[in-house]
């Protein structure tokens, strides 16, 4: 297997083609390793978190919406980004989970992280468990407009496995909880 920096590439110019509230869009020319240039056009992002809120049922929290970008509603666990570059990922998850399902947690634990489509993408979602679920008021952020809908784990499980739901960072968390809890 060749060392990591086999496989480096480096900047040779930076350019900021869109500077958006969420996504920066950059080009830059790059050295390859083989020394050729090419191109590499990629969107920046703060980086997200989602959160699995497991109840003492086996049941999961998740939130249905409309997503502009795929033009359908979505089921999703609760997830948000980061309001900023250095925010404590742990507590964007607890901020989440509150604001979007009104539930907080007395134990919330970090089973990895997601990046979503690294070669375009920057965003990293750091993905949560949050057991010992205690009910509360939402508090949506003013351009959400969310549906709780609550499915035994097992359900979902199927569901993701099925095809009926797509949201890749639904998929990969609910799959890793139910491999961790042996659901």
């Amino acid at each position: 297997m060749k060392d990591e920096a086999f496989f480096k590439e480096n900047q040779l110019t930076h350019e900021m083609i869109y500077d958006g509230k969420v996504l920066h869009v950059c080009k830059d020319k790059i050295s390859l390793p083989n020394g050729r240039t090419s191109y590499r056009e990629y969107c920046l992002h703060n980086g997200a978190v989602a959160v699995v809120a497991l109840t003492d049922k086996n049941e999961i929290i998740c939130v249905r919406q409309y997503r502009y970008a795929i033009g359908r509603v979505t089921t999703e666990i609760p997830a948000g980004k980061l309001d900023y570059k250095e925010e404590d990922p742990t507590e964007a998850a607890l901020r989440e989970l509150r604001e979007e399902t009104g539930y907080r947690c007395g134990k919330i634990t970090h089973i990895g992280d997601l990046c979503t489509s690294p070669a375009i993408v920057s965003e990293i979602i750091h993905m949560y468990l949050a057991e010992e679920l205690t009910p509360g008021d939402t508090d949506p952020d003013e351009d959400e407009c969310l549906e709780l809908v609550t499915y035994p784990a097992a359900e979902l499980k199927r569901m993701i496995i099925d095809g009926e739901i797509q949201d890749s960072k639904t998929q990969a968390a609910v799959l890793k909880v139910c491999a961790i809890k042996g659901i």
